[in-house]
C-alpha cells in the first residue's frame, strides 16, 4: 500500500527557502532561519514568489517582487542586511545585483518549475 501527498504552494515555498539557506551557506553568507522559524512576512513572501514563479514570472521579476514587498514593509537599501534597521544589500534592481545573489532567485524558479 502507498500513500500520496499532494504537495502544496507552501511546501513548495518550504522547499525554495530551505535551498535558499543551503545556497547561502555555500557562498559564506549567514543563512536565514528555517521555514520553521521565519516570521509572516518572510513566510508570506515565499508564497507570494511561489505563485508568481507558477505563473511563469523571471528571476529578474521575482527580484523585483520580492523588493517591492520589502518596501512597502519598510526595507530600504543598506551595505548589510540588519533586520532591526530594515537595510539589505540587494535592494537594488535585479541588473545590479552580483552574479552570486541571481543565483538565489534562479534557483527558486528552478525549484517551482520542477514542480
Amino acid at each position: 500500500m502507498t500513500t500520496t501527498h499532494e504537495i502544496t504552494i507552501s511546501d513548495i515555498a518550504r522547499i525554495c527557502h530551505e535551498a535558499n539557506r543551503v545556497l547561502q551557506v555555500a557562498l559564506g553568507e549567514g543563512p536565514n532561519p528555517h521555514w520553521d522559524d521565519i516570521d509572516d512576512d518572510m513566510r508570506s513572501s515565499g508564497i507570494r514568489g511561489v505563485m508568481l514563479a507558477l505563473d511563469g514570472a523571471t528571476p529578474e521579476s521575482l527580484h523585483e517582487s520580492w523588493m517591492t514587498t520589502k518596501a512597502e514593509q519598510g526595507w530600504v537599501y543598506g551595505d548589510v542586511k540588519d533586520a532591526d534597521a530594515k537595510t539589505h544589500p540587494c535592494m537594488v534592481p535585479y541588473s545590479d545585483l552580483p552574479e552570486e545573489q541571481k543565483m538565489k532567485d534562479h534557483l527558486f524558479a528552478a525549484i517551482v518549475g520542477a514542480f
